[in-house]
């Protein structure tokens, strides 16, 4: 998996709540803008998944195609049964005829109907039938895993959108604290300046900085209720509804563990969704392969039925049998049995033989550079886990002793010992470390979450 899927897949799994409000129009038709109550409803993790899957049309594609599967194996059971058939017919005939007899013309107007019933039954194929059960079998094996795989990659788009939610909430919390505090300077120093403690030129800097911090304050919000939308839409969620994250994730606890990489993939190689495909994929080129090499088998079939008919001229004094005597007496039965065998299609078939050999090789080294990537995966899963963990331990060192030098900065500002400008650097700073503190936090709780995904 990329490293950005998995970022927001473990994000998600380390949420524990997501709150909506639910904006419920008052009744009343023909009026016009009513007044809204909203609504907010505190949605745990798992009830948040459980709607997600529940609600994602992707995920219902992926049920049906399952459907469609068993449906597609229902028919391959049948064809180990012989097929059946009956028919009836009827016939009116009249005009003009040569009889037989006298070889003269005459007019006659006869009526008649038949009635048969016929069965077949394969009984030597190739193998085409069984591998083609075979297949079935295994296709809706794949289709069931399939709509795991479909699930994960819904829950993996809603927990993207959802860590950035959380991100630029995050984010947004820092930017009002920033221009909180370069408002709080500038307030402090067109105070100064009315006393003549500060120079006009320290006032317009300071309200420069101010302005600024608003706009990021302003520009932070945007992309942030953006990034709600998005997570709105994710979820498919009603119209009225929206959507709001818990960032109490952003204090995380550090954990150092020691994990068996070799371990992990063997766990993964049996259970992961992706895995499980990949093999499923080679195993029905496989079938395919072993069906094109029926193909170029002889086919031997039994046949067996029964017919018999009613007949009458209605132009002649003659009294027919009746229907009963003539449907016990015009009875017959068969029994064969057909040999069939390719003989001049053999070069085409012999094509899609190679083809599909070719095939099944190309989905064998498909399926070794998937398991190939899988290893990769987690084994840059662990070893990004245990980096962010020292990481994230430094940072919090670095915003610590970023927050006391801007705070001893401010005290020097405020009594005239440090410029603006100063300041503002040190400020700038504090608030960088904190911005790159949260961001590793959550890469970190990512990484430990994603471990246990493909432990699990």
């Amino acid at each position: 998996m990329k490293t950005n899927t998995l970022f927001k897949l473990s994000l998600f799994c380390c949420a524990t709540l997501v709150s909506a409000q639910n904006l419920v129009a008052q009744d009343g038709a023909g009026t016009s803008a009513g007044s809204v109550e909203k609504d907010t409803l505190c949605w745990t993790m798992d009830e948040c998944i459980a709607y997600v899957l529940e609600h994602s049309n992707s995920v219902k594609k992926a049920q049906l195609n399952l459907s469609s599967s068993n449906a597609t194996l229902a028919s391959a059971v049948a064809d180990f049964f012989p097929s059946v058939s009956v028919q009836s017919g009827a016939q009116f005939s009249w005009g003009r005829n040569i009889d037989p007899e006298t070889n003269t013309y005459n007019n006659v107007t006869n009526f008649g109907n038949s009635y048969g019933a016929y069965a077949s039954l394969t009984v030597f194929d190739g193998g085409r039938t069984i591998n083609a059960f075979r297949q079935a079998r295994m296709n809706r094996r794949a289709n069931a895993n399939a709509v795991e795989v479909e699930r994960e990659d819904k829950a993996l788009a809603v927990m993207a959108a959802y860590a950035d939610v959380v991100y630029y909430a995050g984010a947004v919390s820092l930017a009002e604290d920033k221009a909180s505090d370069s408002e709080a300077v500038f307030t402090k120093a067109q105070r100064q300046e009315e006393l003549g403690m500060k120079s006009l030129p320290e006032v317009a800097d300071a309200k420069a900085q101010m302005a600024a911090d608003a706009y990021d304050l302003v520009h932070t919000r945007n992309v942030y209720d953006l990034a709600c939308v998005k997570l709105w839409n994710m979820m498919n969620l009603p119209r009225e509804t929206v959507v709001k994250a818990d960032t109490s994730l952003i204090n995380c606890e550090i954990e150092r563990q020691l994990d068996d990489v070799e371990e992990i993939f063997a766990h993964a190689s049996a259970f992961h969704p992706r895995a499980i495909k990949s093999e499923m994929e080679m195993k029905s080129a496989r079938m395919d392969w072993r069906m094109a090499q029926a193909n170029l088998m002889p086919t031997i079939s039994l046949n067996a039925g029964i017919s018999t008919n009613y007949y009458k001229n209605l132009s002649s004094d003659y009294v027919a049998q009746s229907f009963g005597d003539q449907f016990r007496n015009n009875r017959g039965e068969y029994l064969g049995a057909s040999l069939s065998i390719p003989i001049f299609s053999n070069l085409d078939r012999s094509s899609s033989v190679r083809r599909a050999r070719n095939s099944y090789r190309i989905a064998v080294l498909q399926h070794d550079d998937d398991m190939r990537q899988l290893y990769a995966d987690i084994l840059s899963a662990v070893r990004d886990r245990d980096g962010l963990a020292e990481e994230v331990i430094s940072l919090r060192d670095k915003r610590e002793a970023a927050r006391l030098a801007y705070s001893l900065n401010r005290r020097k500002y405020e009594e005239g010992m440090l410029s603006l400008i100063d300041l503002q650097t040190s400020a700038n700073a504090y608030y960088q470390a904190r911005l790159a503190l949260l961001q590793q936090q959550m890469m970190y709780v990512i990484k430990a979450r994603l471990v246990e995904f493909y432990k699990r």
